[in-house]
């Protein structure tokens, strides 16, 4: 008889349940796939396992001592190598600084094999609870695998080779093997690697002194170098600080005593040997990195780990003026010009400021991704009205900007009406800039700028600024940035003209002048004189002077574009980039400013083209001499590149120039007698320059837009440049004497207050290019006459600017005189760049740049007779 129950729980009369065959084939399934795992994991092992890197580097680990770069008078610019520490035994570190790693970072180092599963386990949960990424896992030991082996790259197979890496470091390395490693390799931001390299920079002390409090703070660096070290923000830096403190106490490091005292320590933060708050006490980088790239062409790897000590022309504290000087007049042409709005936008929450650590968290990601530049620093607006501006820089650190005159400078910004991407607002992420006693809200700047001094009698280059901010981009513009002259190479061609015949007291026209587009070959050209204000004749000093369009057109007419263009290879310039037709004499080619200035050095030491040069010896660490310049100085026969009456005369007119011409703000300034140079602006403001010299210095300033456009109808050289060149002479001439005028050379006569060439005489140099009341451009060509009657007149181009005839009336009065080296060939340039004057980022890896690459010879490091490089 059947039993109802059993038959009721088993239908058809089968016995078991339904779901346990599921059961046994799910539990096959997952058996299977264990075992294919554990294949799988096993041959990854197997394959990965050989492939780790030896551990030889950890186990026999010798420091390399850096390449360090130096000023003239030894002041540290920079310092390049892969190892920027000071390497301490385990035992030489001090037990405070051990405690406050652990606490920091790895409270359980000692206890697991590696990895921290409940660490793992805990961070897990905790970044799930918060929605965000705010804790992190990774062990001590897992970091040594990452920096001495393995990539930063967020990527599984990264991450499983770290796992192996970390592994096989336990196994054959001891705990205090492995911390020992870690505490002389981790990198703790400004250039310093370890903590004793870290306690030199911060704190101006060797490790083994370092109090409880000071090893906290060192100790919270490593979570974020960028933002945690107390140079870049001391405010954050603390609030790790007190963190790590409440660690070491709740661990028994610390006695809550001992914890009291060091949360009220108040620490000085100081830089190593003379250094500043960014590592060095000189803003050096662009000097420091050319040197770095010449040192690089001749001793390769070597450079970074045999202890070279190079010591440059620069002087630290005429570099210090030119930095200053680049800053100032860049910050002041930006809080001029229209505020093109903030930064960033990032959302804030309601009440977050009232949360000092989820705010702390939100401007961690700004200072990310807009990072501070020295003085300008990056915040976020918390509150904004026209009158009133609130920003935070950390939880702890609120500023109030409410100055009026700060506040007009962003007053567009400020109105409810402005544009989304213009308008302040809370969250809006802005830079904050102390300007006097007043915070004020400005933009990065997008406005670039170069200055490059040097001594006219050698080419040694005293200093270089190649840009606003080196740390945004190693693109030197003194060596690198090919840009149109403008005016800036008006002397150039002047000094032509006096070699071919002219004399300061030639008359010239300045009237209108035009080419029709048949003349020209493509489209009609009519250049115009600044505001188009024109007069009928001045002379050759007072065109100069005045910067008269003009005058200089109807100059390069007269001696002819190839001769010009022959004639600037003397200074040193390229002639494959400067055309040989009449937009030449308005500075249509390009050149670098370090090509500027070097031009410029021939008037100011009478005629001699010297090759500028950066570098005056190379050292090894004990002292020993591997390399030294022999410059070409002025004086020597083979650098004589123009005549030296020219030279002479030349400097005449440009310190007439500074007196009463465009620069006469030069001589209201300084006060001083011994100045020449000459301001230079392209078509609508594009560029604007200034270069000015005396006998002993000669520099260069140059501004403008990495992509060329326009400055504004209101910026000149004799503006924005001029007054970033004071900036700069003002310091750096302050207490050199006035110096003299050079005495007369022989052959130059004098008639009536003007100079005059002894081949060219009073009566027989060119007294007039002037016009009739005819057609300007026919008189100009036809009706050029000397005073002794000879025929000069200047013969119309043929079409697309070709070389006039041999036998035209323009060769025999007007022939060049012969001078030596005046087919020398143009200094080493820098790469190819746009013949309009555009930047462009060198195609090759700064690292491996040749010396040449950089637009300074090489030559300056390896001159004829200079010690040659022995092996290190």
């Amino acid at each position: 008889m059947s039993n109802p129950q059993q038959s009721s729980a088993n239908p058809g009369g089968k016995s078991g349940l339904p779901w346990k065959p599921l059961l046994v084939k799910a539990g096959i399934a997952a058996a299977g796939a264990a075992v294919c795992g554990a294949v799988v994991l096993g041959l990854a092992l197997a394959l990965a396992w050989p492939s780790l890197p030896d551990l030889h580097a950890m186990t026999d680990y010798r420091p390399r001592v850096p390449l360090r770069i130096y000023t003239a008078d030894k002041v540290l610019i920079g310092e390049y190598g892969e190892e920027h520490r000071n390497v301490l035994r385990f035992d030489e570190i001090p037990p405070v600084m051990r405690q406050a790693v652990l606490a920091a970072e790895d409270d359980r180092f000692y206890s697991h094999g590696g990895v921290d599963w409940m660490g793992v386990a805990r961070a897990v949960l905790t970044n799930i609870v918060k929605g965000s990424k705010s804790q992190g896992g990774s062990t001590i030991t897992m970091q040594v695998a990452r920096n001495f082996y393995l990539s930063s790259e967020k990527t599984y197979s990264r991450k499983f080779y770290e796992l192996l890496l970390t592994f096989k470091i336990e196994s054959e390395l001891t705990k205090d093997q492995i911390l020992e490693l870690y505490m002389n390799q981790i990198y703790l931001g400004h250039r310093a690697y370890g903590f004793a390299a870290a306690s030199r920079t911060y704190l101006g002390k060797p490790l083994s002194e370092v109090t409880p409090a000071e090893a906290a703070m060192l100790a919270g660096i490593p979570k974020a170098p960028s933002r945690f070290n107390p140079i870049t923000n001391y405010p954050r830096a603390e609030i790790r600080q007190h963190y790590v403190l409440g660690r070491m106490k709740t661990l028994g490091y610390l006695t809550p005593e001992q914890t009291d005292e060091a949360l009220q320590q108040r620490i000085t933060i100081r830089g190593a040997d003379g250094s500043s708050t960014r590592g060095f006490a000189v803003h050096g980088d662009y000097p420091a990195e050319l040197a770095r790239q010449l040192m690089y062409g001749v001793f390769q790897e070597n450079t970074y780990s045999s202890g070279i000590d190079v010591y440059t022309t620069i002087d630290s504290k005429a570099q210090e003026a030119a930095y200053r000087a680049v800053r100032d007049g860049i910050i002041d042409y930006t809080r001029r010009a229209v505020y093109p709005g903030p930064e960033d936008q990032v959302e804030l929450p309601d009440g977050v400021e009232q949360d000092p650590q989820a705010l702390d968290e939100i401007l961690d990601g700004v200072q990310e991704k807009s990072p501070d530049s020295e003085d300008l620093l990056a915040a976020v607006v918390l509150a904004a009205s026209p009158t009133e501006v609130t920003v935070a820089r950390s939880g702890r650190d609120i500023i109030t900007i409410s100055d009026k005159k700060a506040l007009a400078v962003v007053a567009r910004a400020l109105n409810p009406k402005a544009s989304d991407t213009q308008r302040i607002r809370r969250g809006s992420v802005v830079y904050i800039h102390k300007n006097g006693d007043n915070w004020e809200i400005i933009n990065m700047p997008a406005l670039q700028a170069a200055l490059v001094s040097m001594v006219p009698q050698d080419g040694a280059i005293r200093a270089m600024i190649g840009g606003f901010d080196f740390n945004r981009g190693h693109f030197n513009r003194v060596t690198q940035a090919w840009r149109q002259p403008g005016s800036n190479i008006k002397p150039f061609v002047y000094a032509a003209a006096l070699e071919r015949g002219l004399t300061p007291a030639t008359q010239i026209s300045d009237q209108p002048f035009m080419l029709t587009a048949e003349q020209t070959g493509s489209k009609a050209w009519q250049p115009k004189n600044d505001g188009n204000k024109y007069e009928p004749m001045l002379t050759l000093r007072q065109g100069l002077m005045r910067s008269k369009n003009m005058v200089s057109i109807r100059i390069l007419q007269a001696i002819s574009p190839q001769y010009a263009q022959d004639y600037l290879t003397r200074f040193g310039f390229d002639k494959s980039r400067w055309p040989a037709v009449l937009p030449l004499a308005l500075g249509a080619g390009g050149a670098t400013p370090l090509q500027v200035v070097n031009g410029y050095s021939v008037f100011a030491n009478g005629g001699y083209r010297v090759t500028p040069y950066l570098i005056d010896h190379v050292t090894d660490r004990s002292g020993n001499v591997l390399m030294k310049t022999q410059p070409v100085v002025a004086g020597d026969a083979q650098a004589r590149a123009i005549d030296p009456r020219t030279a002479w005369v030349m400097d005449d007119i440009l310190r007439d120039v500074t007196v009463n011409g465009t620069a006469a703000r030069a001589h209201q300034v300084l006060k001083r007698n011994d100045i020449g140079g000459k301001t230079g602006t392209t078509n609508d403001a594009v560029d604007v320059w200034f270069s000015g010299f005396t006998q002993t210095l000669a520099t260069t300033v140059w501004m403008g837009f990495d992509q060329p456009k326009s400055l504004g109808t209101n910026e000149f050289g004799s503006g924005l440049a001029l007054s970033t060149w004071l900036d700069y002479m003002q310091p750096v001439l302050k207490d050199v004497p006035q110096a003299k005028p050079a005495p007369r050379p022989d052959g130059l006569l004098v008639d009536n207050g003007e100079y005059y060439f002894s081949e060219f005489p009073p009566g027989q140099a060119v007294a007039s290019l002037d016009l009739s009341s005819g057609d300007a451009l026919t008189d100009f060509l036809n009706n050029n006459r000397s005073t002794d009657g000879v025929d000069t007149s200047v013969k119309p181009l043929p079409p697309g600017g070709a070389a006039a005839p041999e036998g035209s009336p323009i060769q025999p009065p007007l022939m060049p005189i012969p001078v030596p080296r005046a087919d020398a060939a143009p200094v080493p340039q820098a790469q190819a760049m746009p013949a309009a004057g555009g930047v462009q980022t060198p195609a090759v890896p700064a690292a491996a740049a040749p010396a040449d690459s950089a637009g300074v010879s090489a030559s300056a490091v390896t001159a004829p007779g200079a010690v040659t490089a022995r092996p290190l």
